[in-house]
């Protein structure tokens, strides 16, 4: 990269942190002997919190568009992780819903995913993250 150049590599700088960070997490549910990918485990843990939502709901909220959606959730519920129920007034339409094996799974995870935002945080403030957020957050409009 020419480092004399007025363009901002935030792309760059992102994507290195995005990979560094699911790779950590890939290697941490490894190690605790989960099935789990970090793009699994945001739908996992928004449900968590959130049970119930449309696929269409659950897409929107997490970033995600719905064939993606569509692709996990066929993975996590091969793994007994989640179900989806049709909508009584519109059969094309499904809730998602944890099973009590997909809730047993963010329990066991939520520890280490504690531990994990911790470590990545290390050394950074609260200022810091207000600052970090409010950057991503133009960014992220600057695109719309």
């Amino acid at each position: 990269m020419d480092k004399g150049s007025d363009h901002k590599y935030f792309g760059y700088l992102l994507e290195r942190t995005s990979r560094k960070v699911k790779l950590g997490f890939s290697q941490a549910f490894a190690q605790l002997g989960l099935d789990i990918t970090p793009e699994q485990w945001v739908l996992l843990e928004k449900l968590y919190y959130d049970n119930g939502l449309s696929q269409t709901d659950l897409a929107a909220q997490i970033f995600k568009n719905t064939p993606t959606i569509s692709r996990i959730l066929d993975l996590l519920e091969k793994k007994g992780f989640t179900e989806r129920q049709r909508f009584e007034n519109d059969r094309r339409r499904h809730r998602v819903f944890l099973t009590l094996q997909g809730k047993q799974v963010v329990e066991k995870a939520q520890p280490l995913v504690q531990g994990l935002r911790e470590q990545g945080w290390q050394k950074l403030g609260e200022e810091d993250y207000q600052h970090f957020t409010r950057i991503l957050n133009q960014i992220f409009t600057n695109f719309e």
